[in-house]
Formats: C-alpha cells, sequence, structure tokens
C-alpha cells in the first residue's frame, strides 16, 4: 500500500511528524487544491477522487475554489501579457503597447 509502504517512511524520513497533518489526507487536499486553482471542474476532480456525488465534492472543497475577483484578476492579467512572477516595472511586457 502507498500510505504505509512509501509515505509513511518518506515522511519519517524527513524528521518530520508522522500525524495528521503530514499524511495522506493532506496530501488528497493538496491535490484537490491546486486542480481547483487551476481551474479543474469540480465534476472532473469529483470522478478524480472517486467521489459518487460531484454535490459532495463541491461541499467538502467550495472553500478552495478561486474566488471570481481571483479569476478575473489572472484573466485580464493574462490576456494583457502580464506575468504575475515578474514585478519589474522597468522591464517591457508583451501587451496593448506591443499592437
Amino acid at each position: 500500500m502507498f500510505n504505509s509502504g512509501v509515505w509513511k517512511p518518506a515522511i519519517r524520513a524527513t524528521g518530520a511528524p508522522d500525524d495528521r497533518h503530514n499524511g495522506m489526507h493532506v496530501l488528497r487536499h493538496t491535490y484537490a487544491s491546486v486542480l481547483l486553482d487551476a481551474g479543474e471542474s469540480i465534476k472532473a476532480l469529483s470522478a478524480y477522487l472517486g467521489h459518487a456525488d460531484p454535490g459532495f465534492t463541491l461541499r467538502t472543497y467550495t472553500h478552495l475554489l478561486p474566488t471570481s475577483e481571483d479569476r478575473t484578476r489572472r484573466s485580464i492579467d493574462k490576456a494583457l501579457g502580464e506575468d504575475q512572477e515578474d514585478d519589474d516595472p522597468a522591464e517591457p511586457v508583451d501587451g496593448l503597447e506591443t499592437a
């Protein structure tokens, strides 16, 4: 089994506590949050997690969904060629000024 044969020994090898804060359940939540932040649908995530009901997935992970404002901001930044990692205003950014 992955949890007892791989995950727990790896956690112990790092010296991190082998408790619920470092367990497979946290890894599962991390997986779900990364996919939701990337825009994956609740229906697809539900299937990936093995949930029979997407409503259960939605109720469980609603707090991880990006807000509408976050999605809007990222969409506009992307459309304008803004690099979210690069906040240096001295460097040119491909966008409206190159049109």
